[in-house]
């Protein structure tokens, strides 16, 4: 991971962002000596977790008919 001060690294933001997109770089971001933050890749979701959920829950049959009976009953309100 390269060490940058946090003068550089505001200078070259979009540059790093760059670098961490697409080349997969690291920075440490430093100031006045010390370490403050580190920039790294983000990690990828895959909706893995999303998707186990969805599987282990079956659809609720009475849902779309829920939602056309509120839809019925509500107005729109003119707040022109």
């Amino acid at each position: 991971m390269t060490d940058i001060s946090a003068t550089d690294a505001a200078r070259r933001f979009s540059d790093l962002l760059d670098g961490v997109e697409h080349r997969g770089e690291e920075y440490t971001i430093v100031r006045h000596g010390k370490r403050v933050a580190h920039l790294t890749p983000a990690p990828a979701g895959r909706g893995l977790a999303a998707k186990e959920l969805l599987l282990r829950h079956r659809p609720d049959p009475d849902w779309r008919r829920e939602v056309e009976e509120i839809r019925a009953i509500l107005t729109i309100e003119d707040r022109g």
